[in-house]
């Protein structure tokens, strides 16, 4: 099987050659100047005052809960429609995770429903920008103030999103971004968390290099914990690179979006994303099947696939998986959330997708909805 369509990918072009070259030339390849220049550029597109750059987003959002404080004994509300590392990262601290139901129009968590499920051992909300979508980051604010929550915002798949006035990155007490190359800009792998509290910089910088707090002349001291969670500097070379050309990226994903939007229009048994096109980042366009087309979603799937076309599902519930269910969760937790994901296929949606191939997406899910006799209503 040959996916010449695939759901993400990377955006490469010569000038982001020529900065990882320009770098391997230098006398710096792991951490050095080009990472405080790419951590300083970050925070400044997204309005934070700090950035601290990691090895990847799953790093990030270790390190997140760390400077967070989050141990043995504590909650953390998060929701399920999220890759594993969301949850599992603070698993690595001791802390478990409670998982919330979501709202089935965005696939965001239900802030109502976080309140509910508190306890006296909840540390922190962890809402999840599905599919490039900022959560209701205001009424996160909200319920975390009045409750002592640290607010950590998976926003891996959201930066370049805008949130009101503001870019995400800017809006709760720790923000996560991944640089995956499927993202919003990539440096290969890599991650960063955004914060405007000092403390929090300083604790997730030192437990990114082993927890070590430099002294004066040879002299350091490992005053906690910390992993090598670093960045290199080739990577935050290609991260720089890759800023300049963001609003760019973003522009194109929210330009593909209003295509399949146009598209899809009368497809009676589809659902489109909701929301306006120009707030999210558009990691991924995600639609969800009506009716008799929900019980035929392998079948669609792999037709498309079969055709060359790279779909994919966003996401497994996370309590889903075994690792979980040996943990004690069951299926059952997240009704919504559930069926959410029975009716999901994420379409192919990047900044090099052409418009001849995105209609060639169109054209092949409206041929294999025909064949499998659902597609009576897509004209």
């Amino acid at each position: 099987m040959s996916i010449r369509i695939p759901y993400g990918r990377q955006t490469i072009d010569d000038s982001d050659v020529h900065a990882v070259s320009e770098t391997l030339r230098s006398d710096w390849l792991t951490q050095g100047p080009k990472v405080e220049e790419f951590e300083a550029a970050l925070a400044a597109y997204c309005g934070a005052k700090h950035a601290v750059a990691f090895s990847n987003g799953t790093a990030a959002l270790h390190a997140a809960y760390f400077a967070a404080g989050l141990k043995k004994g504590d909650e953390f509300l998060t929701s399920p429609i999220t890759f594993a590392s969301t949850a599992t990262a603070g698993i690595w601290q001791g802390a478990k995770p409670v998982f919330i139901d979501i709202d089935p129009e965005t696939g965001n968590i239900d802030v109502k429903a976080c309140e509910k499920a508190m306890t006296a051992k909840t540390r922190a909300l962890v809402p999840i920008d599905y599919a490039g979508r900022p959560a209701d980051l205001a009424a996160c604010r909200k319920l975390a103030k009045t409750k002592g929550l640290v607010v950590i915002e998976d926003a891996c798949h959201a930066l370049g999103a805008d949130y009101g006035e503001k870019k995400v990155g800017s809006l709760s007490d720790m923000t996560v971004f991944s640089f995956h190359p499927v993202k919003s800009i990539t440096t290969g792998e890599g991650g960063a968390v955004l914060t405007d509290n000092l403390d929090f910089k300083n604790r997730l910088s030192e437990f990114r290099t082993h927890g070590i707090r430099r002294g004066e002349d040879w002299l350091y001291s490992v005053e906690t914990q910390g992993l090598n969670y670093r960045l290199t500097d080739l990577q935050a070379a290609l991260g720089l690179s890759q800023l300049k050309k963001l609003d760019g990226f973003i522009a194109k994903r929210r330009e593909i979006a209003r295509r399949y939007d146009e598209a899809f229009t009368g497809w009676d048994e589809l659902e489109t994303p909701s929301g306006a096109v120009e707030d999210s980042a558009w990691h991924l366009y995600v639609i969800r099947l009506r009716g008799a087309l929900a019980s035929k979603r392998r079948e669609i799937f792999q037709a498309l696939r079969r055709a060359g076309i790279g779909v994919q599902v966003h996401y497994i519930p996370v309590y889903f998986h075994p690792f979980y269910r040996n943990l004690g969760y069951s299926k059952g937790l997240c009704p919504k959330a559930e069926a959410f994901y029975a009716r999901i296929i994420s379409l192919p949606i990047y900044p090099g997708l052409t418009s001849a191939q995105q209609e060639e997406v169109v054209k092949t899910l409206r041929r294999v909805l025909n064949e499998l006799g659902a597609g009576a209503h897509a004209r």
